[in-house]
């Protein structure tokens, strides 16, 4: 009986395929691992072309982290961007962000380099304090505001005397002018907060009149007891200005709620003196400064809006005048870098503080000034009482140069998208970062939240950015904001 003829073995390919060489024991595998990549520069890795890929991330500024989608590396601060990249047409950026999940951690990489840079970085009002540390490492100079720890006198013009004094003609006129707006407009801040709602026209207009009269009379620099002498003493400028109608008692009662302000404001109200006194020490222009108001307690909420806003008052105003003498031959040209933190504490602390706020920062592009405004959500801006106040505090981040944003929920994203345009993707992508954090079991605490050090850059209507920072080991020492909490860890 013959036997079937065995079936020839297919004939094994001269080749392996993609995976290896195919059949049973023959090495194929179901899954290809992706080759290692590595980055360079074109002068390390010229020699490798045709295998390279150009990114599109900018590479001009202060590095901040790697692009979390391609790896790329970011470079971004907004005074580079604005003088060396000309990507954004003024040097202002706006930072938003749940607590806790890196917002001053991005600005204090931005502020550490800028100093590299030669730019000072100048923090007026840290409550916290998340800066100090920062300041301090830089060789900076540390101003201690609280009660009983030290004051900002609200009339006192830090080097803008000084500048004028040096300065002649039209220069000196324009110094001057802007040391009188920038006391009226403190002074009304502050009676804002006291009370809750702006200064009358009448009122704004007898504290004019009366810092002109004290210009006048007082040498040197004067406090808020001066200023109300002056409006209880009737000089006859006053009287004019108030429609007495010749009545000095018609001039009392005009005047009546006015005093009772400038009073409380001495020491008697709710924000203490700290205003009322002489400054305890004076701002220097030529290091890194940061105002440390943490002293004052969270519950003393008014204290701290009135804290801020006096800070970002002198601050503006020294920076001011020191550039007038730079641009008049008589003093070196320095830049700085404004950081503005807790932005949402002043705009609820009174009706009207918007246009406070608004006037205190408009410094121009030629001033040689960036500045970095940071809350915690659109919903911070959109909370106040009016409409107008809402408008206003809008045009904040409108008018910013760049947007950088950090983990936000859901709800926040039709107030953002009104004023960032951003893509479905990018709006997702910012609200899985607002994600809670993990427990982890092993170490019975909760994990790093999931948006921790993660952040979108967003300029105009190009796509955004997404970078992811990570800290060097230099900076671990100036970036703990928990550091009271760290016997507890």
């Amino acid at each position: 009986m013959s036997k079937k003829p065995k079936t020839p073995a297919p004939a094994r390919p001269r080749k392996p395929g993609m995976r290896g060489w195919p059949g049973w024991g023959a090495g194929s595998v179901g899954y290809v691992e992706a080759p290692a990549e590595w980055r360079g520069t074109t002068v390390q890795v010229c020699g490798l072309w045709p295998f390279v890929a150009g990114s599109g991330t900018p590479m001009v500024g202060v590095p901040i982290g790697r692009n979390t989608i391609t790896g790329a590396s970011l470079c971004c601060d907004p005074i580079s961007w604005f003088t060396r990249a000309n990507l954004i047409l003024n040097p202002s950026e706006f930072v938003l962000g749940r607590p806790g999940l890196g917002k001053s951690t991005i600005v204090r990489r931005q502020a550490l380099g800028l100093a590299a840079f030669g730019t000072h970085p100048m923090v007026f009002g840290d409550l916290k304090p998340d800066y100090v540390d920062l300041i301090e490492a830089l060789g900076g100079q540390v101003i201690s505001l609280g009660r009983g720890r030290g004051y900002l006198n609200a009339l006192d013009p830090g080097a803008a005397a000084g500048a004028a004094q040096r300065l002649t003609g039209d220069r000196r006129r324009a110094v001057l002018a802007d040391i009188h707006g920038r006391r009226l407009n403190t002074v009304s801040a502050l009676l804002t907060i006291l009370r809750g709602e702006p200064p009358t026209d009448r009122e704004e207009t007898l504290v004019s009149g009366a810092l002109t009269v004290l210009d006048e009379r007082h040498q040197g620099v004067p406090v808020l007891a001066d200023l109300l002498q002056v409006i209880k003493d009737a000089p006859e400028a006053l009287r004019h200005l108030a429609l007495d109608r010749g009545n000095l008692g018609r001039y009392r009662d005009i005047t009546e709620g006015l005093e009772s302000s400038l009073t409380a404001l001495l020491g008697g109200g709710r924000l203490g003196d700290m205003f009322a006194r002489p400054t305890s020490v004076p701002m220097e222009v030529d290091r890194p400064v940061v105002f440390d108001v943490s002293a004052i307690d969270d519950s003393e909420a008014l204290l701290q809006a009135a804290a801020l806003l006096t800070c970002w008052s002198y601050g503006f105003g020294t920076i001011s005048a020191v550039q007038a003498l730079a641009d008049a031959g008589l003093a070196p040209q320095r830049h700085y870098f404004v950081i503005m933190d807790e932005l949402w504490r002043v705009l609820r602390a009174g009706r009207g503080l918007v246009d406070r706020v608004d006037a205190l920062t408009r410094l121009n592009r030629q001033r040689g000034v960036g500045t970095a405004m940071i809350t915690h959500t659109m919903s911070d801006l959109l909370a106040l009482p009016t409409e107008e106040d809402r408008m206003k505090a809008k045009g904040f981040v409108e008018r910013a140069g760049m947007v950088i944003t950090g983990g936000l929920p859901e709800a926040e994203m039709p107030q953002l998208t009104q004023v960032v345009g951003m893509s479905r993707a990018e709006q997702e992508m910012v609200v899985g970062w607002s994600s809670p954090p993990a427990w982890d079991s092993s170490a019975n605490r909760e994990g790093a939240p999931p948006g921790r050090g993660k952040f979108l850059v967003k300029v105009g209507g190009r796509p955004g950015i997404p970078v992811s920072v990570e800290l060097t080991e230099a900076e671990l020492s100036i970036n703990d904001t928990n550091r009271r909490w760290a016997a507890a860890r």
